[in-house]
């Protein structure tokens, strides 16, 4: 009897995609460490880049041991470190951050489709480095005062049970009901989903500035176009209840138009927010019980898809969509 099973379909899935996006975050690495100017934002970049290069080394391992094709996932050819700054003002860290976040819940999904026990600790210790990192940036943001915390309500005096269906009341189904106040479970997925559209624009905003080809430009600047749309309507949702948007001062990009990443690596990392922000928006819609939040949600998710479909139709057109294990053609 073997001392190691041999892998599943979904381990092989999850490490595939895990090589994907670990080989992405360490060529991006590569440049905003190259051109970090806060010694803190570089030293936590660094150190990053540090933790996780080994792990994508542990994969080739076990893909290797296992008699798989390694994958191709992102090399030198998808950085270029030499050019000028494409995003300034704490941008490097928002970036990772956010990264970091989409991270978490990829590997924490992916721990619960694992088996073998050498492969569900890489990813219960890769979650660690993830939980480890995002609170860094996060506390670094807001020490420099780029990150916006969510809004403060008055704290509750008593327990209340809903009394109505009236609870329920929104616009989307009935346009005369009156809306009620927004609860705080609403309010967090609203500031979230706003405050990673807002992340994801000044990303895309800078890679439509760079791209080479003229149909991935057009594509990120209509990315652009959809972050602002979203963010404006969820920011008035917040405002019909008195509640400020989350503004970030920071992260804006320079006037550079000299490409410091690939159009398939900057491809890809869209197509990777673009999955996450589909993630994000069926949270929002399960846990918001005013039912004109889930249709708004609903209506964001089906643009992000469609969005995310024409990127995809690019990525294949270009030949720079990696395909990802697949089984056997039986009929074949």
């Amino acid at each position: 009897m073997p001392e190691k099973p041999e892998i599943t379909s979904s381990e092989l899935g999850t490490l595939w995609l895990t090589y994907q996006q670990k080989t992405m975050i360490m060529r991006m690495l590569e440049y905003f460490i190259e051109k970090a100017d806060d010694e803190n934002a570089k030293n936590i970049m660094t150190n990053l880049y540090g933790e996780i290069e080994p792990y994508a080394e542990k994969i080739i391992d076990i893909f290797q041991n296992e008699g798989a094709a390694i994958p191709v996932g992102y090399t030198a050819k998808d950085v270029n470190k030499g050019v000028p700054k494409l995003y300034d003002n704490g941008f490097d860290i928002m970036f990772v951050r956010l990264i970091k976040e989409i991270s978490m819940a990829m590997h924490s999904s992916n721990i619960t489709m694992a088996y073998r026990e050498d492969i569900v600790m890489l990813f219960k210790e890769l979650t660690s480095i993830t939980q480890k990192y995002y609170n860094l940036c996060t506390q670094y943001l807001l020490e420099k005062g780029l990150l916006p915390r969510s809004p403060y309500v008055s704290m509750p005096q008593s327990v209340e049970f809903v009394k109505s269906t009236n609870f329920l009341g929104g616009i989307a189904i009935n346009p005369f009901s009156e809306k009620r106040t927004l609860n705080t479970v609403e309010i967090a997925h609203l500031h979230h989903a706003i405050e990673s559209n807002v992340t994801g624009m000044q990303m895309i905003i800078g890679f439509a500035q760079c791209a080479n080809e003229r149909e991935v430009k057009n594509f990120f600047n209509e990315g652009a176009e959809l972050a602002k749309s979203i963010i404006k309507e969820l920011s008035e949702t917040l405002l019909h209840s008195g509640i400020q948007a989350p503004a970030p001062s920071g992260g804006n990009a320079t006037r550079s138009t000299v490409p410091p990443f690939s159009d398939k690596i900057m491809m890809y990392c869209t197509s990777l927010f673009c999955s996450f922000s589909l993630g994000s928006n069926s949270l929002g819609t399960a846990f918001s019980l005013r039912n004109d939040l889930p249709a708004k949600m609903t209506v964001f998710s089906k643009d992000i898809f469609e969005y995310a479909h024409k990127g995809a139709k690019i990525m294949i057109k270009n030949g720079w969509m990696e395909e990802p294990p697949q089984i056997e053609e039986r009929k074949k």
